[in-house]
């Protein structure tokens, strides 16, 4: 898929429509798996002394592309801003200079 690299589109902080450069979000790690979250507690207690994993591990389910997320930079005010959660998609390349 080919994406313009800038854009003009809603500004949700300048609150109208103005130029934005676009770029891909980069990859952070999960939160949820934090050691202090109470998932993650919760989880740890399931684990203790269990033989097997305590829940459903299908295989072969895998989805065949990554979702891309784009994060828009406005040029006016410099915040950015993500719109939706991102798409799939097998390649992705920038156009426009």
């Amino acid at each position: 898929m080919k994406y313009p690299k800038k854009l003009r589109t809603y500004c949700p902080v300048c609150r109208k429509h103005t130029e934005h450069v676009v770029e891909r979000a980069k990859k952070r790690g999960r939160s949820a798996g934090h050691p202090d979250s109470q998932s993650q507690r919760r989880f740890e207690r399931k684990l203790a002394g269990y033989g097997s994993f305590p829940r459903p591990n299908p295989k072969g389910r895998a989805k065949p592309t990554t979702k891309i997320d784009l994060r828009f930079k406005c040029t006016v005010c410099g915040k950015k801003h993500t719109s939706g959660k991102g798409f799939r998609v097998k390649k992705f390349e920038f156009v426009g200079d």
